[in-house]
């Protein structure tokens, strides 16, 4: 066969950086390397002494020392060589996996129809890949017991082992605590490819989603900014505020018994809230809100199609890559077929209905909790600012309330979660962790926002009215909103939560680590002082290809033994609670403008704060190949569809934009003319407060005489919010608001949906730099393959 069309250069492992990866490095998202990372700068030093390590008791039990005999026989069995190190009551078996086993994984890679780009067909197989290979052999070897499969993870359940871990690299490890693993380097660029060496490309993927989240939340805080000074801007001058603050007008008592008829301007600092947070500027936030989550969500497939393609795994299956390590682990295995029970499914999405319907039946609880309170607060007669302010304290305690709810119920959720995708039996463990992540979203998701939906969009709207109110049981009154709106009590919660969640959170995820690792190591001191300090020059001086001394490896171990430990959803916990803050500051995020401002300055602390984390106080993550984020991608995006539908509910319903739009044109002094110096606003408090009677038979029903006496005159009449004419019937403008808020929803989220597809498609999720580069990648590869085939000949 003739050649000569063939004489093309060999195969260059790399190319021109594309622009996305330099844009990062620019702005400062991503540290500048060559794409080979610091690592490859290091000097040679010895190689790890194990490549995984397990951990049992020392113990006489019979039942005990037969088991882990049987499981460490069983890894023998498939050529791992295993060292046993005793040091006082520990038992440390240290596993090496031989050169043929990743020599087997190389081939086949190479053979494979999706997986021949991977990096590992290059030099040497990294330390990374060697604990993968290694970690899935231990996984899914098994030892009989009474004719059942007993795995490792069962036998740790059990008490036979105590804990399965890879160990830290000394080198690479001093090495990223001191580019990126420390506090002072919050505003230091992220070394993504040292990352994705040490900790492979799951969780440098995750560092690199994170750091251009929290970058893309500047604009989204400037912008908060500007809305928050924008109503600031008008606050001394505001009407409203002046209507509400110089206002005479009696207020029908807010809850039973105790509650008393009060002056509409005693809630005046509320109505100066009130004005910060639901002002025109709120529209255009949340309409640009809306559009930032789908720049944001465009922009990141396009860094990660960037990064993925020069990492070499663009075209990597997550299917092959299991079916070579099934191989690898067992070559006679046979393939776990895809399967489906409707049985199953059915009893699941039950279930989950049953888990939901609890949530949310918890978010009911919290309103009777707050109405409950509000009346005990009233009757605090010695307590006088929580008998005036009752219904603001009950609030703001339920908020907290509902804080510790989200606590508690996601270790609930997570418990809940697991079981079902146990009862799922998903074919691989990334299907199951895909399950699982679905569900425990979801449960998550009800758990945060049902009481903001409640507050958003029934607070208020529901309790009736003076005769005729709305009980819980037939005995307690739902709350009411505040004259000046309802967005502050939304507000109000959202506030207390995120800054609660963000702070305590942050506290427990550092110092729960940290703590874990003081009282290993106090507990380990015995054992560590019997470990002597070594004086041998290899390992002083960590001599290339020297192997550590039995009293160095002894030290390594107890201290990889002695960090916090992880699982396979260690990295799932951030990603759930960075994608639960996204949710936040994007859905709802018209009620709190400077909800993206507190996301931005957690997130500077948090993506150290995982660093150090993940570097010095646990154990080190098992390295996972992926080409992106997985199903977070999809949730992200669902996230994005809500928040448009969300924000347009809360400007239409929770908002007083459209009645305050309706008043200036249509209702107020102006709808008739526009003669100069009047102005448009004027009595529009007044126009959304109707009048009741309290000599009317139900409503003398609702109230007590003493909760109807002012400055020590019985009152006649008392004013509450809503559109109501005399007989309690809703007049003809509650009907023309309900009708324009209805249409404004559906203009908005058009409008809105509208500009995310032009965004989308203006933004298309691979650059073109990406997609010619693989196509050359290809093109080199097809022709070496056949240059080699008939060199071969």
């Amino acid at each position: 066969m003739s050649t000569s069309y063939l004489n093309v250069p060999t195969r260059k492992l790399g190319h021109k950086r594309t622009g996305s990866i330099e844009l990062l490095e620019a702005i400062g998202i991503v540290k500048k390397d060559n794409g080979s990372g610091s690592f490859s700068t290091l000097p040679v030093h010895s190689p790890q002494p194990f490549d995984y390590v397990l951990v049992a008791q020392q113990t006489e039990d019979h039942e005990s020392c037969k088991k882990q005999r049987d499981f460490i026989n069983a890894l023998k069995a498939k050529n791992l060589e295993i060292k046993k190190i005793i040091e006082d009551d520990k038992v440390f078996y240290g596993i090496t996996a031989p050169k043929e086993t990743f020599e087997t994984y190389r081939y086949l890679l190479k053979v494979s129809d999706a997986c021949n780009w991977s990096c590992e067909q290059q030099g040497n197989i990294p330390q990374s890949t060697r604990i993968r290979i290694v970690d899935f052999i231990v996984d899914h070897t098994s030892i009989e017991t009474d004719g059942e499969p007993e795995y490792l993870s069962d036998l740790i359940k059990r008490k036979f082992f105590e804990a399965q871990f890879c160990l830290h690299e000394k080198v690479e490890q001093k090495e990223l605590i001191n580019s990126w693993a420390r506090w002072t380097a919050c505003f230091n660029g992220q070394p993504i490819t040292d990352v994705r060496d040490y900790f492979g490309e799951k969780v440098a993927l995750y560092f690199l989603w994170l750091g251009w989240y929290t970058f893309l939340l500047i604009p989204a805080a400037v912008v908060g900014i500007i809305v928050f000074l924008y109503g600031l801007a008008f606050f001394k001058t505001n009407p409203l505020i002046h209507e509400v603050c110089g206002s005479d007008t009696i207020m029908c008592p807010l809850c039973d018994q105790k509650c008393k008829v009060w002056e509409l301007s005693d809630t005046c600092t509320y109505a100066k809230v009130s004005i910060l947070f639901d002002n025109e500027g709120t529209v255009a936030f949340a309409m640009f809100m809306a559009i930032w989550a789908t720049v944001f969500l465009e922009f990141w497939k396009r860094h990660r199609a960037s990064y993925v393609l020069e990492w070499k795994v663009f075209d990597w299956c997550e299917e092959e890559e299991e079916l070579i390590l099934e191989i690898v682990n067992n070559p006679d295995c046979e393939p776990k077929k895809h399967s489906h029970s409707y049985l199953r499914s059915t009893l699941v999405m039950v279930l989950v209905t049953l888990m939901l319907l609890l949530i949310i039946g918890l978010a009911q609880a919290l309103v009777v909790f707050r109405v409950i309170a509000s009346v005990q607060f009233a009757k605090l007669t010695n307590w006088t600012f929580l008998s005036e302010n009752s219904s603001t304290v009950a609030f703001m305690l339920g908020a907290v309330l509902h804080y510790l709810t989200i606590t508690i119920m996601t270790r609930v959720n997570r418990k809940v979660a697991l079981k079902l995708c146990e009862l799922e039996k998903g074919r691989s463990h990334a299907a199951l962790e895909r399950s699982f992540t679905v569900k425990m979203f979801v449960f998550q998701f009800f758990t945060l926002f049902s009481s903001l939906i409640y507050t958003a969009f029934f607070l208020g709207r529901i309790n009736g009215h003076p005769g005729g109110y709305v009980r819980i049981a037939g005995i307690w009154r739902l709350e009411e909103c505040h004259p000046s709106g309802c967005l502050t009590d939304l507000f109000i919660q959202m506030a207390i939560i995120l800054i609660l969640k963000q702070t305590i959170n942050n506290v427990f995820e550092f110092s729960g680590p940290w703590f874990t690792r003081w009282r290993k190591r106090l507990q380990s001191r015995k054992v560590r002082q019997k470990v002597r300090q070594c004086s041998r020059k290899n390992c002083m001086e960590d001599t290339e290809g020297a192997e550590l001394c039995d009293n160095c490896k002894v030290k390594d171990l107890l201290r990889n033994f002695d960090l916090d430990g992880v699982d396979h959803l260690s990295l799932f916990n951030e990603f759930l609670e960075m994608v639960l803050q996204f949710s936040f500051i994007t859905i709802f995020v018209a009620a709190f403008p400077l909800a993206p401002l507190l996301a931005l300055l957690n997130n500077i602390i948090e993506i150290r704060l995982d660093a150090i984390k993940m570097v010095s106080l646990e154990r080190r993550l098992v390295p996972k190949k992926t080409n992106d984020i997985g199903i977070w991608t999809d949730v992200l995006e669902t996230i994005g569809v809500l928040a448009v539908i969300a924000n347009g509910l809360v400007i239409g319903i929770s908002s007083d934009f459209i009645p305050r739009l309706l008043y200036r044109y249509n209702f107020g002094p102006c709808a008739n003319s526009s003669s100069p110096g009047i102005d448009c606003m004027s009595g529009y408090i007044n126009n959304t407060l109707s009048i009741a009677n309290t000599y009317d038979e139900n409503t003398r029903r609702d109230f007590l005489p003493d909760q109807l006496i002012h400055n020590g005159k019985i009152v006649t009449s008392c004013s509450y919010r809503d559109y109501r004419s005399s007989d309690y019937t809703l007049t003809n403008q509650f009907w023309v608001i309900q009708a324009v808020r209805f249409a404004f929803i559906i203009l908005f989220e058009h409008v809105v949906v509208l500009c995310k597809f032009i965004t989308a498609w203006f933004l298309p999720g691979s650059p073109l730099e990406v997609r010619n580069n693989r196509l050359q990648d290809k093109l080199n590869r097809l022709k070496e393959e056949l240059r080699t085939e008939n060199v071969m000949d």
